[in-house]
């Protein structure tokens, strides 16, 4: 119980007479006791009701009598509060909603009538029919959890246990029940990455929401990485013939980006909040803590923060690393990262890109004298939209040395760096005289697959060079 000076101090001045005829003393009350709990799902059903409208004194004091079941003497009060907090009607969305209910739990009339003795009960929950929200892109109504299972073509009951939606798999111990297959793989300047591949019956469920909803909603101009149209090379292509080249890495990329991002794309995109949770939900994954024991843990010192990061991030529902979805949601989570640095890069004369975790700015001489300086405002940007930079990979690149972006020196123009063409070339040629199998010494699982994707990459960039390797590739005899 709290004390009296308190009870006072929460106490209407209009009942404080009243409070001390009778000598009763309401306890202090916060947002954690169950009076306040109560008074805020009152205020909630109240809210959901006067949305429906009309949006005049009498239809609004008749909904919410219709919600309490009595026409009482606190509700015109209430009404009068509403209107003039809110002249034109709120939106009928989650937000508005929510702004609603504020204004009618925070009336002194509504505070007061649960120190009476007739509490407000609620009688009957009206509400709207659920709906999509405003949209900005032509993405495919669904209002409600059966319209998205219809349009994913999938049950709803089943989507439900896709979308995890009671966090039942983040407790689990038995693989059979999870929805990913995860790897812990190696990186080549120590660390590790962990990849989630999503079993066939999700990942059909993530391809259909690819095609169907992300493939509408537009990524920044900056964004060149998994995007239809741009690639690596266009990425390179916007920093060569430039004095000074900035380069820094995003730690950790998609496991950074949690479940509230990715809600918040599908809110964006105008899905309700119960049809946006369960698309993030199907979309994101959390992993068990026994499947990250298996995670080495890291010797040195330095590297033992960056372990405790990922450790944090992988055990909450996250981007997966592996999903059809992640990408274009990763592009979109990072939206506002994109906006801020390429208005940052303007500012300083320079220009921006991102592919996937890899920032790259470059510029005139001018930008080459305060590059340090734009390094630092760049990585602390990058940290406030929840994005850590791995300073070990950061570079700066100067005309005189070689500058590369995204594996490809763009001092000039992009161009593959001599070194990997000649190594490519000596494979080629091994491969030719010695047989294919005498070469494949990282064991790829296809490794014709993996040379023709390589000397295709050469033909994209270097066309000339291209036409050389082809000839070396259909010369070699496969084993069959």
């Amino acid at each position: 119980m709290g004390s009296p000076f308190v009870s006072r101090l929460l106490a209407p001045a209009s009942l404080g007479n009243r409070s001390q005829r009778t000598g009763f003393v309401e306890p202090a009350i916060t947002h954690h006791t169950p009076v306040m709990k109560y008074r805020l799902l009152v205020a909630r059903a109240l809210a959901n009701a006067l949305v429906i409208g009309p949006w005049e004194p009498a239809a609004l004091r008749q909904l919410a009598a219709d919600v309490i079941g009595a026409e009482a003497s606190w509700i015109a009060p209430v009404v009068r509060t509403v209107l003039r907090r809110f002249p034109e009607p709120p939106t009928a969305g989650e937000d508005g909603i929510a702004r609603l209910a504020a204004v009618v739990a925070s009336a002194p009339s509504f505070r007061g009538a649960f120190w009476g003795r007739e509490v407000p009960r609620i009688r009957r929950w009206l509400a709207l029919p659920p709906a999509m929200d405003v949209t900005p892109w032509p993405v495919p109504p669904a209002a409600t959890l059966v319209e998205l299972a219809r349009i994913l073509d999938v049950e709803p009951s089943e989507l439900q246990w896709l979308a995890d939606a009671r966090r039942y798999l983040r407790r689990n111990t038995h693989s059979r029940l999870e929805h990913y297959h995860r790897t812990w793989l190696p990186k080549r300047r120590g660390g590790f990455r962990l990849i989630e591949v999503p079993k066939a019956r999700i990942k059909a469920v993530q391809r259909r929401v690819l095609r169907c909803i992300l493939d509408a909603i537009p990524t920044h101009p900056s964004a060149e990485g998994f995007v239809r149209g741009r690639s690596a090379f266009s990425h390179a292509s916007r920093h060569s013939g430039h004095a000074a080249v900035l380069c820094l890495d995003l730690e950790d990329f998609f496991t950074s980006i949690p479940h509230g991002r990715v809600f918040h794309v599908f809110r964006a995109a105008g899905y309700p909040a119960p049809v946006a949770r369960v698309l993030a939900g199907v979309c994101t994954t959390a992993l068990p803590p026994a499947e990250f024991a298996r995670c080495p843990r890291p010797d040195s010192a330095a590297e033992l923060a960056r372990y405790q990061r990922l450790r944090q991030s992988a055990l909450t529902q996250h981007l997966p690393q592996g999903a059809p979805t992640s990408p274009a949601l990763a592009n979109l989570c990072a939206f506002g990262l994109d906006r801020r640095l390429a208005g940052a890069a303007v500012a300083a004369g320079a220009k921006y890109s991102r592919y996937a975790d890899d920032l790259a700015f470059s510029g005139d001489a001018t930008f080459a004298r305060r590059i340090r300086d734009f390094s630092t405002l760049a990585a602390a940007i990058a940290l406030d939209e929840g994005f850590e930079v791995n300073f070990r990979k950061t570079r700066i690149m100067r005309r005189a040395s070689r500058q590369l972006v995204c594996g490809l020196v763009v001092n000039e123009r992009p161009n593959l760096p001599r070194r990997d063409y000649d190594r490519l070339k000596a494979i080629l040629s091994n491969c030719l005289r010695h047989g294919a199998d005498t070469q494949n010494r990282e064991e790829h699982a296809d490794f014709r697959a993996h040379l023709q994707g390589r000397v295709a990459w050469v033909e994209a960039v270097a066309p000339a060079r291209g036409v050389k390797l082809r000839a070396l590739f259909d010369a070699i005899r496969w084993p069959v």
